[in-house]
């Protein structure tokens, strides 16, 4: 990709911090070039290079995506800056979507919106609100049934496969956006993904990519409650993987297509998916290997949030 394009500088290791709710990271540096992801706000990036005009840097993301994103959706920082934001305590937003206020009132101008698993800096308590600081150093006031305090939400983090089901259940009904990683809109990978993060869980972008970690599980009635199922062609020699949600037990699944939705392998079930259980091909364990495999770790082991 990057051969292709005309006026890009290489640059040694920089550092930034996304700086908007959901950033969207596209395949090349322009507004109508297809999305390929996203990344939410608070999540430290890598940036690998810039467009001629420097409106678009090149980021890498701690899943090690990488992709193009405009300038002010990254707050570029020094070593040292960059550090400190991640050694900073945090507030996590809990909830699916919010706004941060400029004051600790109802009242309050709009300052930014939020979505579950952005992270702002904790800056302490006004009420019933969080003073929380962004990477670029704005001031704005988060309603505490939003989001609670890092230390808080690790305390009562669950990361069992019923946790992951019954916030995968959360999301029944949101919308289906290609590329999308946030309760915005989420294609399949996204949504699994997204699901994940909200337990602080970080596996790779895609389905295909998925499909490559953990333990794959072959017999439909092997599988398990929390479970990715994967579909797509049939082919002895190398079959390719193009869809993906989570196993929920008793014969059904939840993924987005179209929107979040349940389908059932069953074919006596209400719910029967003939399409995607003609079209499925393996299962796959991740939880087990969190922090045991590679490409499979949390914000406490992952490299980009200790640099």
């Amino acid at each position: 990709m990057c051969a292709l394009l005309v006026g890009v500088a290489a640059l040694a290791q920089e550092y930034g911090v996304v700086n908007i709710s959901v950033c969207n990271v596209r395949l090349t540096p322009d507004y109508d070039a297809v999305m390929d992801s996203q990344a939410l706000l608070g999540t430290p990036v890598h940036i690998l290079q810039r467009s001629e005009k420097n409106d678009w840097p090149e980021i890498q993301s701690p899943d090690d995506y990488t992709g193009w994103v405009h300038k002010d959706a990254i707050t570029p920082l020094s070593y040292e800056a960059y550090h400190a934001w991640n050694a900073a305590p945090k507030v996590i937003v809990t909830a699916h979507m919010g706004v941060i206020l400029d004051r600790p009132s109802s009242r309050g101008a709009t300052v930014s919106d939020v979505v579950g698993g952005d992270r702002l800096k904790d800056l302490g308590r006004a009420g019933r609100y969080y003073r929380v600081g962004f990477p670029d150093g704005r001031i704005g006031y988060l309603h505490r049934s939003l989001g609670k305090p890092e230390a808080a939400w690790r305390k009562e983090l669950r990361s069992e496969p019923s946790d992951i089901i019954a916030t995968a259940l959360t999301m029944n009904g949101f919308p289906y956006v290609w590329a999308g990683m946030s309760s915005h809109g989420m294609d399949c990978s996204g949504f699994v993904r997204t699901v994940l993060f909200m337990h602080d869980i970080i596996i790779p972008r895609n389905a295909s990519q998925q499909a490559k970690v953990g333990e794959r599980i072959y017999g439909l009635d092997d599988l398990q409650p929390g479970d990715l199922v994967f579909f797509g062609r049939k082919d002895a020699a190398a079959p390719k993987v193009s869809h993906v949600g989570f196993y929920i037990g008793e014969g059904r699944f939840i993924h987005s297509l179209g929107l979040v939705k349940i389908g059932s392998f069953l074919p006596e079930d209400p719910l029967y998916d003939a399409y995607n259980t003609g079209r499925y091909l393996f299962g796959g364990r991740v939880l087990p290997f969190i922090d045991r495999q590679d490409g499979l770790n949390t914000t406490l082991t992952n490299p980009y949030y200790l640099e």
